[in-house]
């Protein structure tokens, strides 16, 4: 055994599987320097493991496997993985964004084991745009910030000194 055959992905392709790589890595960078769930590492395995649900159900020959049905099989996957991530808080539901982004990491992964490699890089790109533009439009105008999508802002206030609900004064120390 040589070296080459060791780095062989085959019948997968490394352009392909690359492609996965780097489109879920530069929407989940968007995610993970804003603090958000789905960053680099999770969205990465989700575009490649989409790609290769995907590409294997095309290796498969004959009339045994619709690959229609591979793809609604994934989606569905992919809407109980997205549902984990949104909570109810506060009245108001969050995470829609994050389980948003995991469908369509989902949709490129399928775009890439389709063999548009190049589409999806250039909706990665758009994702991401608007994830970041929507992003400072919330942060900049009041418009975008209304509802769910207000910011909440935490002021400072002056340090004082906690007290024990006991009455017990915690400055001296206990008497034995």
């Amino acid at each position: 055994m040589n070296f080459t055959s060791l780095l062989s992905v085959e019948p997968y392709s490394w352009a392909s599987i690359g492609t996965a790589m780097f489109c879920g890595a530069i929407i989940g960078l968007e995610r993970q320097l804003r603090g958000k769930p789905v960053g680099i590492r999770t969205s990465s395995i989700i575009t490649i493991g989409t790609y290769l649900f995907l590409a294997t159900s095309f290796l498969v020959q004959g009339d045994l496997i619709d690959h229609t049905r591979v793809i609604g099989q994934v989606i569905t996957g992919i809407g109980f993985l997205g549902a984990g991530v949104m909570l109810a808080k506060n009245g108001a539901v969050v995470g829609v964004t994050s389980a948003a982004t995991i469908w369509v990491l989902a949709a490129i992964g399928v775009m890439i084991a389709s063999d548009y490699l190049l589409p999806a890089i250039k909706l990665s790109l758009l994702v991401v745009a608007i994830l970041w533009g929507v992003d400072l439009l919330e942060q900049h105008t009041r418009t975008f910030s209304r509802g769910v999508h207000a910011r909440v802002v935490n002021y400072s206030q002056k340090k004082r000194p906690l007290k024990d609900a006991s009455g017990v004064n915690n400055d001296e120390p206990p008497s034995s």
